[in-house]
């Protein structure tokens, strides 16, 4: 099926020279503790916590409207400490969800109203459905389908995840475009 143009206020949106699409009305805290690789489209009223911690989001993913990301917090036995953040290449995390996870690797696709509960880690080739809440610590295998309020593995994806989330993030970064306001 042919991805639909989304349109966009091209004033709504700053476009980085690596070619990122950020909205305006996104929250980013500490930015300069956020990289976005490039190719990366962070749509509105986003919030990202790079204040706590460093993030670094891979190449050509895609972060839907109103998600939150913050960095994983450790407790110690004198406190606790937020940890480094790391998501990788053609990842698409829908909007509504929330993201506190320890590690999202790559070709990644992450539902509409999700939680990822306090140092997760969603392996590379995963896939998590809308409305799931992972428990903390919850580990998430490659080529598997999570579900379901706490979640739990429902289903096996194919080995051929990794071509359909490139071109999925890579045919959804060239349907984004600009419409100027008249």
């Amino acid at each position: 099926m042919e991805q639909q143009d989304v349109a966009y206020d091209a004033g709504e949106y700053i476009e980085t020279a690596s070619g990122n699409k950020v909205s305006r009305t996104c929250i980013l805290c500490g930015s300069k503790n956020i990289v976005l690789n490039g190719k990366t489209v962070v749509q509105s009223a986003c919030i990202i916590r790079g204040d706590l911690a460093n993030i670094n989001v891979g190449r050509q993913c895609v972060i839907g409207k109103r998600t939150v990301i913050t960095p994983p917090f450790k407790k110690l036995s004198h406190g606790g400490a937020f940890y480094p953040l790391q998501i990788g290449d053609n990842v698409i995390i829908e909007e509504d969800s929330v993201i506190n996870a320890s590690a999202v690797g790559s070709y990644v696709h992450v539902g509409k109203n999700c939680v990822i509960s306090r140092s997760c880690i969603l392996r590379d080739c995963c896939t998590v459905l809308d409305n799931t809440v992972l428990p903390p610590e919850t580990v998430v295998p490659p080529f598997t389908v999570f579900g379901g309020s706490p979640g739990v593995m429902v289903g096996e994806l194919s080995e051929s995840v990794q071509d359909v989330m490139i071109e999925a993030t890579r045919s959804y970064y060239q349907h984004f475009k600009p419409v100027k306001k008249q």
